[in-house]
This record gives structure tokens, sequence and C-alpha cells, in this order.
């Protein structure tokens, strides 16, 4: 009887429903109410299958009022093509992708823990989610009163260094990789140092993080050989542990990694989570999410027929989980908060992502055309930022920041296509890359670039990998520093990267302004790079450059590795503050010959800025840039538009 009454309301519901063409959610409302103002709809589901079945043509229109929806999941597909979702006027919707989780005890040490419900319970459905095969929860992340909390946490500050070795040949990623695949052994095991880790190592529980040189691989713990002090991983490394030479790993979500107060860890043993509270905390008070998605909204077209004319604006999205795979490269195997496939003439505006473990939002197809990510801001993410590429994009005014928490090979801008811009952009916080945008015709143009490479290294604030016919201009880089490795540059053309020009683009405060790496045909010209200490620019394995106008800035000395890979050195200013220009002859890597002095035709003169230490790059009257006619460039054009 109650069944037949609740279909009846639906019924009605929906033929209201079929005479609008604007449908409102409430954090109140009720899924069989008619989608008005003063009667709203609870779910963006139910307010989606209303507007499909509306008799007016489309577009349709669904207005979310302030509040929080909790484990908030949405699927466009291309029926729902020319549909806006937007923020009622002057309010705030927080489409949360996890649920409360209450019933917190004392835990011993301090510590607090709540037992999770069963999976589904409360309303969460799989919805496609990979999830724990025994307990269906996979909980990455949790937010405690609005905050992000770290994982627990072996060693408590930087990393355990183990003892695997692996010494094969790295050939380039053009040369096809390593000089003999890994095998499936290699690539699973682990062997670490004594008293490192307990013997007791909970591994049901322990999952470790393999840093490689610009990417990581966090996979889980299968088997444990304490008398041998070795780990079996599960799934597969990227890498194998002890490539290129890099050592360092974490053990997290172990009891023993409790070091602090604000730490948490997801215990399967108990199917329990465990949490430190802060001083102050009541956890009688306190507000507790996990996470029961992956991915909040997706924008889900077909081959044959992409979703096109979708709108989404001044939504705020938060509370993310991902699954247990190794990410790869920019730990692009992940997903985001707002997942986009296939699209056509999409449009995300003044959408705020926070407290995701993913990205922050993910494009995975080619295919997505014309797609604009505007006035977005994406921060606090575990991996990258904004995953956006295709055909004829653009990426224009957002501020990323706060990237890579969980996974430290995440970029803050990052896919590439045709035709695309990422323009006026502020990025930074970043563990790896701010940008990375390889492709063809593709322009990365006025962003704002500092803090970045914090983690990883070869990396730059911006780099570009197979890019063909690409513009990096008027681009402001600044204040990070390289750690070693393979190194960390303000503007990057590596593997087969051509026909590209960098033009008056500013580093500060850079060491490595420019690398150049397995690239031919490229273009530099008219950039600024100053860095108080020595600096060097790189070219190795490059061919055909050309470096024009450029300005080169140093208070120690300047270092040209690869001077060679230059065809057309042509009115440059290097200026060294100790006196000292190297420039050095390179066949492959191998260096074959030092000489002192700029190249030919450079000038190594003071430039005579009006005050660089205040970014003021405006020439002196007398100036040697004015004679060689080399353009003044301006700071203050890089970063959010002013409004």
């Amino acid at each position: 009887m109650m069944s037949a009454k609740i279909l009846c309301l639906s019924l009605v519901a929906f033929s209201l429903a079929a005479q609008s063409s604007v449908f409102y959610v409430a954090p109140d409302g009720r899924d069989n109410a008619p989608g008005t103002r003063e009667a709203p709809m609870a779910t963006l589901t139910q307010a989606r299958n209303a507007a499909r079945l509306a008799t007016h043509s489309a577009p349709h229109q669904i207005i979310v009022r302030g509040g929080r929806y909790f484990d908030a999941s949405l699927v466009l597909e291309p029926q729902d093509s020319q549909l806006t979702i937007q923020a009622a006027p002057g309010e705030t919707p927080i489409l949360i992708g996890g649920r409360r989780l209450d019933g917190w005890q004392p835990d011993g040490d301090g510590f607090f823990a709540a037992s999770l419900p069963p999976y589904g319970s409360g309303g969460s459905e799989s919805d496609g989610e990979k999830v724990d095969k025994n307990t269906g929860w996979d909980i990455r992340l949790l937010q405690v009163d609005g905050r992000m909390c770290f994982r627990a946490r072996l060693p408590e500050t930087g990393t355990f260094e183990h003892v695997t070795h692996f010494d094969v040949p790295w050939m380039s990623s053009t040369g096809g990789g390593w000089k003999r695949p890994p095998t499936e052994e290699e690539l699973t095991t682990l062997k670490y140092k004594t008293g490192d880790l307990s013997p007791n190592l909970e591994i049901k529980n322990a999952e470790i993080t393999v840093y490689h040189m610009w990417d990581e691989s966090c996979v889980g713990v299968i088997a444990h050989d304490a008398a041998k002090t070795t780990l079996k991983l599960s799934p597969a490394t990227g890498h194998p542990p002890g490539a290129f030479d890099v050592r360092k790993y974490v053990v997290w979500n172990v009891r023993e990694g409790m070091k602090k107060p604000g730490q948490w860890y997801y215990d399967r043993a108990r199917s329990k989570v465990v949490y430190w509270p802060l001083p102050g905390q009541d956890m009688t008070r306190v507000e507790v999410i996990v996470p029961t998605r992956s991915t909040i909204l997706r924008l889900k077209g077909k081959s044959s027929q992409p979703l096109r004319n979708t709108t989404i604006k001044d939504l705020v999205f938060s509370v993310t989980t991902v699954p247990l795979i190794t990410g790869g490269f920019g730990a692009a195997a992940f997903d985001g908060a707002i997942s986009i496939e296939r699209t056509e003439n999409c449009f995300l505006n003044h959408l705020t992502v926070t407290n995701v473990a993913g990205h922050g939002i993910n494009s995975w197809h080619e295919s997505d055309r014309k797609l604009r990510v505007e006035h977005c801001d994406v921060g606090q993410c575990g991996a990258g930022g904004i995953y956006v590429g295709g055909r004829n994009t653009m990426i224009y005014d957002n501020h990323v920041h706060g990237i890579g928490l969980m996974f430290p090979s995440a970029i803050g801008i990052f896919r590439g296509g045709t035709n695309n811009r990422v323009s006026h952009n502020e990025i930074h916080d970043c563990t790896y890359a701010a940008i990375n945008y390889g492709g063809n015709t593709n322009t990365i143009e006025n962003n704002l670039i500092y803090d970045c490479m914090k983690v990883l290294h070869d990396g730059a604030a911006v780099y570009l990998f197979a890019a063909t016919n690409c513009i990096m201009r008027g681009n402001l880089a600044r204040d990070f520093v390289d750690l070693g490795g393979y190194g960390a540059s303000a503007y990057y053309l590596d593997e087969r990267s051509w026909h590209c020009v960098v033009e008056k683009n500013i580093s500060i405060n850079v060491g490595w302004p420019s690398h150049n790496h397995m690239a031919t045909n490229n273009v530099l010209r008219n950039n600024l790079f100053v860095y108080d200490g020595d600096m060097k620019i790189t070219l190795p394995r490059s061919l055909d450059y050309s470096v024009a106008r450029n300005i080169f800035y140093a208070t120690g000395k300047i270092r040209i590795e690869g001077w060679n890979a230059v065809t057309n050195w042509s009115k440059n200013i290097f200026y060294s503050g100790s006196n000292r220009i190297e420039r050095v002859t390179m066949d492959q890597y191998t260096q074959k010959e030092t000489m002192a002095g700029a190249p030919e035709g450079s000038v190594t003169d003071d430039p005579q800025f009006k005050n660089w230490r205040e970014a003021d790059f405006r020439f002196e009257e007398n100036s040697p840039a004015r004679l060689l006619g080399i353009e003044a460039v301006d700071a203050r054009t890089a970063g959010r538009v002013k409004r």
C-alpha cells in the first residue's frame, strides 16, 4: 500500500515537473516533490530525471539551494545536453561525496575510533566505484570539522631509505624506457633497513609510497618477511623500487604512524576509523565525514553523441576517495571530483573543489571539444588540480593550489591536446610541476606560478613533453628550489618538442630557468631570467635552437650546457655579477669542452633594471637592452584577472 502511494506521488511530481523548464533542489527537499521553488526536490539525480521528462524543449535549468548535500552523486549523459545546473543567487550549495561518521569511542593512547556501518547504508551505493572487496569501504581521506586530515605516517617526517637496487639504465621515454623490462618480482619487492619497521606491521592496513624520480607508486602490502626485512607489494609499482637510484619510501595507515593530534588511519582489520583529536576537540561534537565516492559529478557523452552545451556554475565539491592503484606519471590514472568524457561546448564556471583525494577536475578523453574551465578554485587535492585536454579548450582565470598532498607526482594543470589555451591562472603549492601541457598548437600564457617542484624531480613550472607548434608566453615563475635528482626548472621543453616558441616569460629566483632535452627547432626570445646566485641553462641532446634578445641575469656565474645545440645566438644579454660565464659543448649527455665567456654576439653588461629585487624590470635610460631591441617585460600581467 505504502509503495503504491509513493509511486502515485512520484507520478504526480513528474507530471508537474514536465510542465516546467526550471527545477529546484534543496537539502530539506523531497524527491517526490514537484521541484518548484516552494516545493524543491532533494537530489540532483531526481531533478535531472524531471528535466529529462519535461515536455518543454531544452534548455532546462536546475537551481540548487544553499546548504550541504551528503553522499552526492550525479551523472549527466547526452540526453542531458543544454542543461544548466547552478546555485541559487547568493547561496552556496556544497556537494559532498561522503557521509558523516558518528559513534566515536575511546580507543587507547588518546585515540578515538568509530565503527563503519555496512557499506551502502544511509543511501550510499557503489555506483560503479572501486571499493574494498571485503567491506565495501575504500577510505583514503578523512575530513574533520572541514579540515582535510593527514593519515598516520612512518616516518613522522621525511622518508625512510630502503636498500632495494635496480641498476638498469633508463633509455628515455622516447627510447623505450628501461633497457631491460623489470620483472614482476622487481616491481613487487621492497627490502628495508633493519629497525625501520616493526615485525608486527599490520599488513592489512599498511600502504607504501615508493618514490621514483618524477612519479611515485602508492601500493598495498600482501606479505611481510620480518626475518629478511622484505615486503611484498600489490599492485605492482610503476617503476621498480631503487630505480633511478632513488630509495625513498613512506608507510601509511598503520597505528605506529599516529605521531601527533589530527592524524587518522583506516583500520581494515577491525572495520573502524581511528582518529587522534586535536587539543580541545570534543568527539561528541565534531563532524567527521568519510568518503563514499571517487567522483561526485560525471559528464559522460558517447563517441557518436557527445554531451553538449551543459553549464555547471557556482557549486562547491568536497570529499572524495581514490582506489589503491598505481597512479603513474602525473598520478594520471585517478579520476576527479568532476569527471568529464566526450563533451562538446560545456562550461565549468565559478566552481570550488576542495578536500578531495583524487583530482579536482578530470577530463579523460581527447574527444572533448570546446570545454571551458573558468574562474574556478581548485585546492587541497590528494592528486592533481585541473586535468583537462581535448580540442579548443580554454582553462582561464583559475586558482589552483595545494596539489599532490597524497600523490606528489600530481600536476596543477595537465593533459594537452590541440588548439587549447591555458591562460591567466595562478598555480602554487605543488609537489611537482605546475603546468604540463603537451600536444599541438597549444598556448600557455600569462600564468603566475610559484612554490612548485617541492617533492619530486625532472619537472618545471611549465613543462611540455612532445609539444608541436606550442607557445609559452608571458608566464611568471618564481621562488622554488632545485632539490637535486633530475632537477627543477622554470620552463622545460622535453622529448619530441619542436617548433615551439618560448617568449616574454619571466623567472625570478629559479636557478635553472630554461631546460631543453631532446627538443628540436625551438625559439627562446625576449625572456627574462633573474637569479640571486649561480644560474644554468641546459640543452642536452637538442638541436637547431634560436636564442635571441633574452636577458640572463645572475649575481653568481652563468653556465650554458649544450650551447652547441643553438644555431642562432642573437642580441642576448648575459650578466654575471661574479663575472663568470661558461659555455659547455655536449655530445649526447657527455660534456666535451668548457669555454669561458658568453656566446658570440652577446652583451655582458648590466641590463640596468629599475629595481629587479622588487620585480620592476623596466630599463634605465642607458640600458644596453634598449639598443638590442629587447622589450621590457611586465611581471604584473601574469596571474588571475584583476577585478
